[in-house]
């Protein structure tokens, strides 16, 4: 007689052994006609998952958690049932959910071409109307590797030869295909009616370049059409968006092969780039921090007594000299504890605030590098705090306050709180842990700011917040951190003198902002597509004749602007006004100020934007204090305000 647990503390008892199904239908037929799946004491279990004892037990519909997973699972295996009905001689291998969707490996004797996936599709949509059960039966081993090699399927054969003998596998069956899989599934096909095939790609067999070539089919299912669109939408601006792309067009940098991983700066991009180090100097320098800089190669010793050797070592580039052993630094925080130690320090020296926007390296694997979103030479604006346990709340407050600050700037208003705690590995004492823990919840706290827990996702010497911002359309990137450090200190010998002439440890706070200025660059040019706004853009207006007749009063114009701290550009070239106007547009300059005989006479330039808006024309000095207001204010103030144009 099961007693049942359900989620809001109730009971229910059943005279005998009792299915998932059995007990949302107990509980009410609309519960059981959404039913998807359960969770069996934490874990996830079919519907017919049947249970003879006391247990805990949710229901889980498409408005659960675990719903979007559960569907991508089951149409990935709706994937392999069309292929193997289109294509007989395909033999199926694996077929897992990702991040924002699934894939299947398929071993076919030809490439799977586009009208391939449009017919797969199609068939997958005929066979998902026809709502066919998903049913899960269980095989021996051997018996389960005999099945499969008499199907002519000699790749999922392999899979299950490689699991121990005594082990009962789980099969599940939709008609006339069956597939190993541990489960669970939804019920039937039915539920499966917003999904789409992306791409075809090439996939080494179990990830070894020593075998078979396999073709990996990528797609993506969501629990309604009207998510699924809103996906395709982002994907597509996102496309759209992509700063490699844009960057190729804007001429801002650009990737090679001789150095992957490391980006090569054009003078727009570096224009740009110099633009946020030197917003980012100037907030820091008013928040107190004092600007650091520290090598390049360390001696390993210093890595292996931070604790970074044993946690990074495989990740980072090392080299030999004089019979020593170097590695280019990683990360700076080991060498601003070398700072700190120079000189006796007080407790009326604390907080202590560094900031370095320090040059590291890592050896990210080739697979994981995206265009200078993810690469191996970058730059931190970093920092690190050293102050008593006292200090930590009111430094991370102020940090909190400073980093919301600093993002508005950028235009981002919508930030994502996490707090990761301890991971398995790590170093320092449970006491320590929980000191640092609640001394990083206590900061959100005070702020009163919505945050989750990221259990054993902390930083191997202490627990972090991570600080992610949503762009524009939806994307979240972790970018700012801070982080709590009771341990790196004593581990490099830092010490101040209390109040008491007492020897004392630092705590340390890592902090960083932006995080690495390449990503953070990526980002912005993803965020404004391109049209970055003035104070960040690499070329912020364009002066622009309509003949020669114009030319010095434009070269005049431009030189004055330029004197005024404006990265402005002339366009003297023997053509159309249209096509000019129609070049820096595409170029994403913000304002193209435009001189004929009547402008140039009238000591005036014709203001034009980017996005087709006419301001009219003004005289180059009230040019300037617009310009310079939009600039100052980055953005809050437009040009259009400052010229007081009202435009219908």
């Amino acid at each position: 007689m099961p007693q049942i647990t359900l989620p809001d503390g109730s009971k229910r008892e059943f005279a005998a052994a009792v299915s998932v199904l059995d007990i949302a239908a107990d509980i009410g037929p609309g519960l059981a006609k959404a039913a998807l799946a359960g969770t069996v004491d934490g874990q996830l279990v079919d519907l017919s998952h049947t249970i003879n004892a006391d247990a805990d037990v949710s229901i889980v519909t498409g408005k659960s958690d675990e719903a979007l997973d559960l569907v991508r699972h089951s149409t990935a295996h709706l994937l392999a049932q069309a292929v193997k009905q289109l294509f007989p001689k395909a033999q199926v291998t694996i077929g897992p959910v990702i991040e924002g969707g699934f894939y299947y490996d398929f071993a076919y004797e030809r490439p799977f071409t586009p009208e391939d996936l449009e017919a797969i599709e199609k068939l997958m949509g005929e066979l998902a109307a026809k709502n066919i059960p998903l049913e899960r039966s269980v095989m021996e081993r051997d018996d389960a590797v005999a099945f499969f090699k008499s199907l002519g399927e000699a790749y999922k054969a392999e899979i299950i030869e490689s699991i121990p003998s005594n082990e009962e596998l789980s099969l599940y069956r939709q008609d006339d295909f069956i597939d190993l899989c541990r489960g669970p599934h939804v019920p039937n096909t039915g539920v499966l009616k917003a999904f789409k095939l992306m791409k075809v790609a090439g996939a080494y067999w179990r990830g070894n370049s020593d075998n078979e070539m396999l073709q990996r089919i990528y797609g993506t299912a969501f629990m309604d059409k009207k998510a699924l669109k809103q996906h395709l939408h982002q994907l597509e601006e996102a496309e759209k968006r992509d700063h490699r792309k844009i960057g190729k067009q804007l001429d801002l940098f650009h990737l090679q092969e001789e150095a992957p991983g490391m980006v090569f700066w054009h003078p727009r991009g570096w224009a740009i780039y110099q633009s946020v180090e030197a917003y980012m100097r100037e907030r820091q320098d008013g928040a107190g921090y004092q600007e650091i800089r520290t090598p390049q190669v360390v001696d390993y010793s210093l890595w292996e007594r931070s604790g970074h050797a044993d946690k990074f070592g495989d990740g980072m580039f090392n080299v030999q000299t004089d019979d020593r052993n170097y590695a280019i630094k990683p990360m700076n925080c080991p060498c601003h504890v070398q700072v700190f130690n120079q000189g006796l320090k007080s407790y009326r020296d604390l907080p202590l605030r560094y900031a370095e926007f320090g040059s590291c390296h890592r050896n990210e694997l080739s697979g994981a590098l995206h265009g200078i979103m993810r690469v191996r030479g970058f730059t931190q604006d970093d920092g690190h705090i050293f102050c008593t346990e006292t200090q930590i709340q009111d430094e991370c407050a102020d940090f909190i306050d400073f980093l919301h600050s600093v993002y508005e700037d950028f235009g981002f208003k919508e930030l994502i709180y996490r707090l990761s705690t301890r991971p398995a590995e790590r170093v320092g004492s449970d006491e320590i842990w929980d000191k640092s823990e609640k001394a990083l919840a206590d900061a959100l706290d005070a702020k009163n700011l919505p945050w989750q827990e990221l259990p054993g996702e902390g930083a191997f010497y202490g627990p972090k917040v991570e600080f992610s911002l949503k762009d524009c359309i939806g994307r979240v990137w972790q970018c700012g951190t801070i982080q709590v450090d009771f341990s790196m200190p004593g581990r490099l010998d830092a010490s101040y003198i209390d109040e008491n002439g007492d020897k004392k440890v630092p705590v340390m706070l890592h902090r960083a902002t932006l995080g690495s200025f390449e990503r953070f660059i990526g980002i912005l040019v993803e965020e404004h597509e391109g049209k970055l706004p003035l104070w960040l853009s690499p070329v912020q207006a364009v002066v622009v004749n309509i003949t020669d007749k114009q030319s010095p009063y434009i070269e005049k114009c431009t030189k004055h602007l330029q004197n005024q701290g404006f990265r402005v550009e002339s366009d003297l070239r023997n053509e159309k006004i249209g096509f000019k106007i129609r070049d820096w547009t595409l170029k994403r300059v913000p304002y193209i100020l435009v001189a004929g005989d009547r402008e140039r006479e009238a000591g005036e330039l014709a203001v034009r934007t980017r996005d087709g808006t006419d301001l009219g024309s003004h005289p180059l000095e009230r040019i300037v204090a617009a310009l310079a207001a939009e600039k100052q204010t980055r953005g809050k103030t437009a040009v259009s305000q400052s010229l007081e144009i009202v435009n219908s």
